[in-house]
């Protein structure tokens, strides 16, 4: 398994001021009458950048694994240290890792990465309080609209590792389980670690959205639940191994 090397001179998008980033506010809120045709097309542009700087910047970085997780998780939480481990594993084992560059169990990820001397990654979020990318990143870069940054981490990842975490953390987890439904992305690894955090919501899906007909089997059956750093690691391996035998890697 080829092993990405460390960008000599990686970009680092500077983020615009706050008043610019809250500007950015207005794609997905109602049009004022001050708005115009032509700076929503400006914005459209921008969007538009925003993707092709995002393919430019990620576009050798293979293979590679994105770890999600809260980024409110504090260094003495037992999940911080399990994302290292889980993090460095597989940098050992040839992934870089993608993350979303903050603090909590981003920054633990990037952590591990960087004890492998593997790739370590951070898609950056301009938020209206500030989000710093932790130091353990050796490629970054900020995006202003999440769903360029998740395009990237769907794009560019072998597999989804989601520990703890809140909304965004859902999110990210929900949108990739949506797209290998529909079709949309080749089926991939999703991984969410932590039973005791994970089990009420995959009985949830199991007694409720599963018994009404709102999902199948086979989506319930898509995700891992695991413990341990090294089932992440295996299920990651063997899922990359099969679709390189099989030419679809």
């Amino acid at each position: 398994m080829r092993r990405m090397a460390h960008d000599d001179d990686p970009k680092l998008h500077i983020p615009p001021t706050r008043r610019e980033s809250l500007e950015d506010r207005k794609l997905l809120d109602r049009p004022t009458r001050e708005e115009t045709l032509q700076s929503e097309s400006w914005r459209v542009l921008r969007i538009t950048s925003e993707f092709v700087s995002g393919f430019d910047h990620l576009a050798d970085v293979y293979p590679a694994v994105s770890i999600f997780g809260s980024a409110r998780t504090v260094l003495s939480d037992r999940y911080y240290d399990l994302a290292v481990r889980t993090a460095e594993l597989l940098g050992r084992a040839g992934f870089a890792i993608i993350t979303g560059g903050g603090p909590g169990i981003m920054e633990a990820a990037n952590k591990g990465a960087r004890q492998a001397g593997a790739l370590s990654i951070g898609c950056n979020i301009e938020l209206p309080f500030e989000q710093e990318v932790n130091t353990f990143v050796d490629k970054a870069m900020t995006f202003r609209y999440f769903f360029v940054r998740k395009t990237m981490f769907v794009k560019y990842s072998e597999a989804f590792v989601t520990f703890p975490g809140g909304f965004g953390t859902l999110d990210e987890l929900f949108g990739a389980l949506v797209l290998i439904q529909t079709k949309k992305i080749s089926d991939f690894p999703v991984i969410l670690f932590g039973t005791e955090y994970w089990a009420g919501m995959i009985d949830w899906l199991r007694k409720r959205v599963l018994d009404a007909n709102n999902i199948t089997q086979e989506d319930v059956d898509n995700i891992h639940v695991v413990d341990e750093p090294e089932q992440v690691r295996d299920i990651v391996v063997a899922y990359h191994e099969k679709a390189v035998s099989d030419g679809s890697r």
